[in-house]
């Protein structure tokens, strides 16, 4: 086994140490990241140590240690780029999810107690973490999305620390002192970058390219991937007015998406009987397609209380796959319970929503089963690299394996008989090409061909998007270039590589996410260099 992974990751983890505690790698749990001013010139050099040290390993022919090192370089490739073209330390938003995740995931449920020593430690350390930010930040500029964020996220992770926290089940009343001076520096923090200027959120076409390449592992340039999301989009449009006007002509997609949303449960607690219905009804159905894990526990329950407020403004996930080094008996999928309004909550988790967004995507054949079956990879850093931190993904290379996957399962079970209904596979389809208009953001903002203002007018007039969800996906193109692109293309790819694909279905499926959170084009190499490929 070559030292590529343990190269990397002590590189990786040094200088962000938050990811360890959600990948479950111990001894850094009472740290959090080095904002001071000599910071990127350490992770500089750090990085050309590390390549240095990762390339003088000799050459494996073993398949782990073979996409370790492909991981290993491109995750340090990406990073160098990004310090160069898009530095974490002009964001605010950075330092806010940082702090904030830094102590919620020491808080979160998983298989070890909660190291109240470790959480103390961080607490203390947090004034100084953001003072550093406010300093780094004085005089620059910031995308106001990203100030917008920043200051929410400051507001709600102060609010659970004077309030919400004392309702977690270990609170100790140590941390209250702790807490309390964390969150004055939070409320210091947020006065003071609210007046950042804006500036434009562009990352330029290099860092584009670079992640494309060197991320996901695509030959597709960012010119080639527009030009081939331009045609998908406009393919998907016409097959979902086709498909609607056949489910029911006197409808529009609209109107027939919309209906979906009134069959939904009566009450709350029917509700949350659905969720672990539609599960079992998908892990039953998706049997014949793929190994589902159901070796590996997954338990649907009420939100905790302490997290409920803080959840709604914050990166929290109601799935966040355990700890990958420690991930104990099995999963928990929160289900946030409704407002004192029943009606849209009732709304948003409609029969089809609970199916396909949570019971398919996330849990049984989706998320679950494809980060159930990484943490059985040949690759030590395919176990890792799609761990959900405070930002998203904790390495780019795992994205169109982790959310391609996903997005793949949704339409993998419509091969189950019955298991949607003619109006849901409308929803599929407009779905679909809400992905590829995704990728159309995802690369004019980061080249800078497109502004905030003309992301948000496509995404309202042409991308299917909800109103309540375009301020956010806007955001997360201007904060993350080349983590939108990764959905439609992941399913592309997946697609390409069944139809060569000279074996039956499941253990196609079985095959592909067994390789970890590793880029499907990665995977499909090693599937060719395997045989399996015709």
């Amino acid at each position: 086994m070559s030292r590529t992974a343990d190269l990397l990751l002590a590189h990786h983890l040094a200088f962000r140490p938050v990811d360890a505690t959600f990948m479950g790698v111990e001894g850094h749990d009472d740290r959090l990241p080095d904002a001071s001013a000599g910071a990127a010139e350490a992770e500089r050099q750090g990085i050309a140590e590390t390549r240095a040290a990762i390339l003088a390993e000799p050459a494996a022919d073993e398949i782990g240690p073979r996409l370790d090192r492909r991981l290993a370089l491109g995750q340090l490739a990406c990073a160098e780029s990004a310090l160069r073209h898009q530095p974490r330390f002009a964001n605010p938003a950075w330092y806010t999810g940082e702090a904030a995740f830094s102590i919620i995931g020491l808080l979160l449920p998983q298989a070890r107690p909660t190291p109240h020593d470790a959480v103390r430690a961080r607490l203390a350390a947090l004034p100084d973490f953001l003072a550093d930010g406010r300093a780094r930040l004085q005089g620059g500029m910031s995308p106001t999305a990203r100030t917008a964020r920043a200051t929410r996220e400051a507001a709600a992770f102060a609010l659970f620390l004077r309030e919400d926290i004392r309702l977690h089940t270990d609170w100790d009343e140590s941390w209250a002192i702790p807490a309390a001076r964390a969150a004055d520096a939070l409320d210091a923090f947020a006065a003071e970058v609210v007046h950042l200027p804006d500036t434009a959120p562009g990352c330029g076409h290099d860092h584009i390219a670079l992640l494309m390449r060197e991320g996901h592992g695509l030959d597709l340039t960012p010119e080639a991937a527009l030009t081939l999301a331009e045609r998908r989009f406009a393919e998907e449009g016409e097959a979902l007015r086709e498909l609607a006007a056949r489910v029911d002509p006197a409808r529009s997609v609209d109107e027939i998406v919309a209906g979906l949303a009134r069959h939904h449960q009566a009450d709350a607690d029917t509700t949350l009987a659905r969720y672990k219905a539609l599960d079992a009804e998908a892990r039953a159905a998706g049997a014949a397609l793929v190994t589902v894990a159901d070796d590996y526990g997954l338990d649907y329950r009420w939100m905790a209380p302490c997290f409920r407020r803080v959840a709604g403004v914050l990166y929290f996930l109601f799935y966040r796959s355990p700890p990958a080094a420690g991930p104990g008996a099995g999963s928990l999928y929160w289900v946030s319970p409704p407002g004192p309004d029943m009606a849209p909550w009732l709304a948003a988790n409609s029969d089809t929503n609970v199916k396909v967004i949570h019971a398919v995507h996330h849990g049984s054949v989706g998320h679950h089963t494809q980060n159930a079956r990484a943490r059985t990879a040949a690759s030590k850093l395919a176990r890792v690299a799609g761990t959900d931190c405070a930002w998203g993904l904790s390495m780019l290379s795992s994205g169109t394996m982790v959310e391609g996957w996903a997005c793949y399962v949704q339409d993998m079970m419509a091969e189950a008989p019955g298991f949607y209904s003619d109006e849901e596979l409308v929803a599929l389809k407009q779905m679909a090409r809400r992905n590829w208009s995704s990728v159309l953001v995802d690369i004019r903002l980061a080249t800078g061909e497109w502004s905030p203002d003309e992301a948000a007018a496509f995404y309202r007039d042409e991308g299917d998007f909800a109103p309540a969800r375009i301020a956010g996906e806007v955001t997360r193109n201007a904060m993350l270039p080349g983590t939108r692109l990764m959905y439609a293309l992941g399913v592309d790819m997946i697609r390409d590589l069944r139809a060569r694909w000279t074996g039956d279905t499941r253990a196609f499926h079985d095959t592909l996410i067994g390789h970890g959170h590793v880029p499907v084009a990665w995977a499909g190499e090693e599937m060719a260099r395997a045989g399996q490929l015709g």
